[in-house]
């Protein structure tokens, strides 16, 4: 029934009318469409382009999953179980929300860049505060509301990156605007982009977020193996003090008694020989423990291997100019044709 009404609808326009009207005002359209046009290409002119580039990791895991035809099945409906099956709090799964955390932002202010063309060297905070390109209107809009805008008080003491001020949080808003993490829940795949308006900087900003990211997630998961290697090395100090004292005061009391043959004097080097092969054996036991615990912070350091290494982008990601322009354009003859059928109908 449906088909029959819009077959109806098709047969009863009248083409020929409608291209007739179109070529009666086409004086109209000569009015519209160039005037499109130019508005169109001086707006978007005004917009800085951008670029984007990319960084894939792949994460050890811990576990290597539950295998067989049961992780199949569910990875096939988006779910790792390798990835639930894991010791971790901190699972690849949980990466991107990183990025909601203002201590992990706040790390990326003092990252390092230098644009392309060597004319700016500063860190990425001051070169989203101060070196961004905006469209005209928005120096105007800011110019505007300027004076009704409070200034923070920005102490000389430590950025506390929990407690921001207003302009400081409005940075953080920016590098969480142009640095996205997601995760291939499949794959477990770590996609870190970043987007900027300097080839250099963008790639510049990917390999530090990516390093960042590998040292958080390496203390994270080696915390628990370097506490313990801390703990056994000064143990392991104080044993060898222990056992270096013992051992040079019974050498010095076996060279004060070399020619004495009393029993009181043979006793008493025995017991400080056995003391000093006690704290011996107490030393060496716990340099085994803490040569252990070396070995388990190496074995908790986990590897990244990356698939994908940034590069220096060559073009442009946005905005798309000439998409925009023809875009614009079209629209512009739709609504000039529906305005024109318009006039049709009522008269």
């Amino acid at each position: 029934m449906e088909d029959h009404q819009i077959q109806d609808i098709t047969i009863g326009v009248n083409w020929k009318l409608v291209f007739k009207a179109i070529r009666q005002r086409k004086s109209l359209f000569y009015k519209t469409l160039p005037v499109t046009f130019v508005l169109a290409c001086l707006f978007i002119i005004c917009i800085p382009r951008y670029y984007q580039t990319e960084i894939k990791l792949a994460p050890e895991m811990e576990n290597s999953g539950a295998g067989g035809a049961l992780s199949s099945i569910a990875s096939s409906f988006g779910f790792d179980l390798g990835e639930m099956q894991t010791s971790d709090a901190i699972t690849p799964l949980l990466y991107p929300d990183l990025m909601e955390d203002n201590g992990f932002v706040a790390s990326l202010f003092a990252i390092s860049i230098e644009t392309k063309d060597k004319s700016l060297k500063t860190t990425y905070h001051d070169y989203l505060k101060s070196y961004q390109q905006y469209p005209w209107w928005t120096y105007i809009i800011s110019w505007i509301t300027s004076p009704f805008t409070k200034k923070d008080s920005i102490g000389d003491g430590a950025l506390d990156p929990y407690r921001l001020p207003k302009s400081e949080d409005k940075i953080a808003k920016k590098i969480r605007d142009k640095i996205h993490i997601s995760v291939d829940k499949k794959t477990a795949v770590i996609t870190i982009s970043v987007e900027a308006q300097d080839p250099l900087v963008c790639k510049t900003v990917a390999d530090s977020t990516k390093n960042r990211l590998q040292t958080l997630i390496t203390n994270y998961r080696t915390n628990k193996a370097r506490t313990d290697y801390e703990y056994y090395k000064g143990l392991v100090d104080d044993a060898k003090q222990e056992y270096e004292k013992a051992r040079k005061v019974y050498g010095g009391t076996a060279d004060a008694n070399t020619r004495v043959a009393l029993r009181s004097v043979e006793l008493r080097l025995e017991d400080m020989e056995n003391d000093m092969q006690l704290k011996f054996n107490t030393y060496t036991t716990l340099n085994n423990q803490l040569q252990a615990a070396k070995a388990k912070v190496q074995e908790r350091t986990p590897a990244f291997t990356v698939i994908k290494g940034a590069a220096v982008p060559v073009k442009p990601a946005g905005p798309k100019r000439m998409i925009f322009v023809a875009v614009m354009t079209i629209i512009a003859f739709i609504c000039t044709s529906l305005y024109v059928l318009k006039n049709i109908v009522k008269s």
